[in-house]
């Protein structure tokens, strides 16, 4: 069987809900492999089950231990969960420096469950450039929740939004003032603000910081709602957050927003997968002529961009 054939293959069983199939079209969309374009071509008229929920904040707020006890409640109720954390590259092999091995191992051997790191490779706003393919295959492959755990760089850790319909923005006591929290970016793009590590004395005191700061940035009529308290230590809170993205899902339907939010965020894909596709062209041979036509006053830049979206894929080898 030819390697489009093999990729073909993978469709039915990950639609079925094989989680070898799955594995195996996360590391063919990650990669690039040949082949990787027709199973996206394939998953799209199944996408649209999953919840995708990002869950981003600075380092040591306790994203990942908060992301275990989530998935822990949502499998208590019935739901099937799927987890892709979003790690920092390792220098020596490219690949994701934390790795599965050392999350949810309280999960291990539970199908209704699956974690997959990816590595960030440098990518700005703490996402690798495939994360939006990996949920499209997480979401043909039947999860109820998806959870996006980006690895927590700070300011540039907002484009999660672009790829979730429910972003949490994760604080905690000792982890640095809420108010200058503000700054970085991280608060325009949250639907719900967790203050986690609620077992700590001074947890009140940053949810009051954090309801006092939005409340003078246009805040929503139910800001008090929105601004939760968890423990990842003894769960304190986690259910309440559970049925808070359960009920944003439901209003997301039933207002039509999550249609809303669903094309905008394939219209920022499709700006991001031409950018890739000028890089990609950019590599070929008769990319040559027209830099050198730009270089000469023949073409302008944005000419020669033009020529190179109308250029076959043959024109550049």
């Amino acid at each position: 069987m030819g390697v489009h054939g093999d990729r073909a293959a993978l469709l039915q069983p990950l639609l079925g809900g094989d989680r070898r199939a799955l594995a195996r079209a996360l590391t063919l969309v990650e990669s690039r492999e040949a082949g990787f374009r027709e199973l996206l071509r394939g998953i799209a008229p199944h996408l649209g089950r999953a919840h995708r929920v990002g869950v981003t904040g600075a380092p040591g707020v306790g994203k990942s231990s908060l992301v275990a006890v989530l998935v822990t409640k949502a499998r208590a109720k019935g739901m099937t969960v799927a987890v892709l954390a979003v790690d920092p590259t390792s220098p020596f092999t490219g690949g994701a420096l934390l790795g599965d091995r050392v999350r949810m191992t309280d999960h291990v051997g539970d199908d209704g469950v699956f974690v997959r790191s990816m590595a960030s490779r440098g990518a700005l706003g703490g996402l690798s450039t495939a994360t939006g393919d990996a949920l499209d295959v997480l979401d043909a492959g039947g999860f109820d929740l998806i959870l996006t755990e980006t690895v927590g760089a700070g300011q540039v850790d907002v484009e999660i939004a672009h790829e979730s319909e429910t972003t949490l923005v994760l604080f905690a006591p000792g982890a640095g003032d809420a108010i200058q929290a503000m700054k970085r970016g991280l608060m325009e793009v949250a639907d719900l603000w967790v203050v986690n590590k609620a077992d700590d004395a001074s947890a009140e005191k940053v949810r009051g910081d954090l309801v006092g700061s939005l409340s003078l940035h246009d805040p929503p009529d139910d800001l008090e709602e929105r601004v939760l308290l968890t423990s990842a230590k003894d769960g304190t809170g986690v259910d309440g957050l559970l049925g808070m993205l359960c009920a944003r899902r439901a209003a997301l339907e039933s207002s039509g927003a999550r249609e809303d939010l669903a094309r905008g965020r394939i219209r920022r894909r499709l700006a991001a997968a031409a950018c890739d596709l000028v890089a990609e062209r950019l590599l070929g041979a008769s990319a040559d002529s027209l830099i050198d036509a730009v270089l000469t006053g023949d073409r302008s830049v944005h000419d020669a961009v033009e020529d190179i979206l109308r250029m076959d894929d043959g024109d550049t080898t």
